[in-house]
């Protein structure tokens, strides 16, 4: 598999949703907990889908219990506290794990295709954010510390 596109994943209600879907979009895809350290991200990002969702962003968030077993809840549990807490209108996922053999496809070939700080093939913490071009190619990968708000230069450049 070579692009976004050739994979599909579950929303939080459980439907597939291809990939295929966000063909000539930009996406931010983003592995996320609702009990984090770094849980406030979701207004950043939020605040990226409000800005530049019309000009063809797509915030995709895939919610994560791998790191400290900080997303525990169901899928209702983390669409209302979401909802809730930070407004969110993009695109949510079902829980997945994105490191190991179970890791979801989508994330095997994201690591493949851009390795992390010192080319490790891991992600490290929730948060990680990969940014994919039009062409559903991955642009660039951001580590947890990196806020979203950073990366409105580089959607910008994408868009």
């Amino acid at each position: 598999m070579s692009t976004l596109y050739d994979f599909s994943a579950a929303t939080l209600d459980g439907k597939p949703l291809p990939m295929e879907t966000y063909r000539g979009k930009v996406a931010l895809v983003v592995n996320t907990a609702s009990e984090c350290g770094f849980t406030p991200q979701y207004e950043g990002l939020q605040e990226l889908h409000t800005r530049f969702h019309e000009r063809g962003l797509e915030v995709l968030c895939f919610p994560c219990n791998q790191f400290g077993k900080q997303e525990p809840g169901s899928p209702a549990d983390i669409a209302t506290f979401c909802q809730k807490h930070y407004g969110v209108s993009f695109q949510m996922f079902e829980k997945i794990e994105v490191n190991g053999d179970n890791a979801h496809p989508l994330y095997k070939w994201l690591k493949r295709e851009k390795r992390g700080f010192l080319g490790t093939g891991f992600i490290k913490w929730n948060f990680t954010k990969f940014l994919i071009g039009r062409d559903g190619t991955v642009a660039g990968r951001y580590g947890t510390i990196t806020r979203p708000e950073r990366l409105v230069g580089e959607i910008q450049k994408l868009l």
